[in-house]
């Protein structure tokens, strides 16, 4: 059973010194890593501007345009003390789009950092004196005030004055949340450097990584090879910088993400056939998968719904198709006359997944014993083992602001 896996099966050794703090002062100067039948299924140094010639010819090529918003919040207390809110999804309106646009008040779910000290009433924004925006955030004079907890999940409303978008008001007070592992503060490069180029719908609370690598001039060379390149949204959530703390899998509790995705890349999905598709990244990649178990709640239980964890191991006998499957989605949203469809995934890819959707993945290198690490061996088999070896012998940089791959799937067993 794929929840026997031991996590401690997905372990490698990685020196600190290998860990990428900052990025390149170039997006696209980091190395590429080709793994491929194309490479001859041995690892192949290239640069990540060499992409294009790496990906078939007229193929479909996924990316997650989400944004990452400045989600953390520091607030300060009439003793003094700060609390940190680090906003997680949008509780009221839960909307994300609408949220962003309340212009007085709303309510987010989050972490709250130094909770024990705020048991209840509001708390104002902390102002440092060397701010540069200091007469903008006295005048929309953001407070916050704890409506209830469970667990360490917190319901926060924010109320500020003004007019402005909550928007425009994270902008302005909140700081980027990069990943704990960097062991660093936020610094002015991660403002745009820990974004990626094509980001567009604001939501994530961290970066998909495997796009930041990217530059118009990639983008216009996979346009040229003939590929066809579409857009899908998964907002990435803080649960993604969750270890795995149990021996065994089948403990692990996965996060839950929302996605969006259009009736144009659901269109190109059920026209696949045997045409290549590569995801950037594996937020793409878990929101492509999941759309074909999405299919089949529309075919046997006549709505999307969400997708659970264990879901592809408990039904391992599907017989649907890709194509009925996304076909069921697309009749779905023609009933209910929506051109996007959203929903939700807690999707875990791990060893003894099946692909039904992707045959080719850009990606970074992850850390020892995550659930990251977990879907390359599902993608690529007991090869991860040779790739992540040739990376550190080849002094490639690692995690967020790391070098790249390019991986092709071992085929379905």
């Amino acid at each position: 059973m794929v929840q026997e896996i031991r996590i401690a099966d997905y372990d490698y050794p990685l020196p600190e010194a290998r860990i990428a703090r900052y990025p390149l002062s170039q997006r696209d100067d980091s190395k590429l890593l080709v793994y491929t039948n194309a490479s001859g299924r041995v690892p192949e140094n290239r640069k990540f501007r060499d992409l294009a010639d790496c990906l078939p010819e007229k193929s479909l090529m996924v990316f997650n345009n989400t944004k990452v918003v400045p989600a953390r919040l520091f607030f300060q207390k009439d003793t003094g003390a700060l609390i940190e809110v680090f906003c997680l999804e949008p509780a009221d309106p839960q909307d994300y789009e609408q949220c962003f646009a309340t212009t007085s008040s709303c309510v987010w779910k989050a972490i709250v950092g130094n909770a024990k000290r705020w048991k209840d009433g509001l708390i104002s924004l902390y102002i440092a004196e060397d701010q540069e925006n200091t007469d903008y955030l006295r005048a929309i004079d953001l407070r916050a005030e704890l409506i209830r907890h469970e667990g360490r999940a917190f319901w926060v409303r924010f109320t500020w004055k003004g007019g402005a978008s909550f928007s425009q008001v994270m902008e302005h007070a909140g700081r980027i949340p990069i990943p704990p592992y960097l062991k660093r503060d936020t610094e002015a490069i991660d403002l745009e450097r820990y974004q990626t180029w094509y980001a567009r719908r604001e939501g994530s609370v961290a970066a998909p990584t495997a796009g930041l690598h990217f530059t118009q001039r990639e983008l216009d060379d996979i346009d040229a090879k003939g590929i066809r390149r579409f857009n899908l949204c998964l907002h990435v959530g803080a649960g993604t910088f969750l270890p795995v703390k149990s021996d065994t899998i089948g403990d692990h509790a996965m996060h839950s993400e929302p996605f969006s995705v259009s009736r144009e890349l659901l269109q190109a999905l059920a026209d696949k056939g045997e045409t290549p598709l590569t995801a950037v990244g594996t937020t793409s990649t878990r929101c492509l998968e999941s759309l074909y178990y999405l299919g089949i709640h529309c075919i046997e239980r006549g709505e999307p719904g969400m997708v659970d964890q264990w879901e592809p191991y408990r039904e391992a006998g599907y017989t649907y198709s890709l194509r009925e499957a996304i076909e069921a989605l697309l009749a779905y949203m023609e009933a209910h006359q929506l051109s996007e469809l959203s929903s939700r995934t807690q999707i875990i890819i791990v060893p003894g997944y099946t692909f039904r959707v992707i045959d080719y993945l850009v990606t970074n290198f992850h850390q020892p014993k995550s659930t990251l690490l977990l879907l390359i061996g599902a993608f690529v088999g007991e090869a991860w083992h040779e790739i992540y070896r040739f990376a550190l012998d080849n002094d490639y940089r690692f995690l967020s602001y790391g070098d790249s791959s390019l991986l092709q799937r071992k085929l379905n067993k």
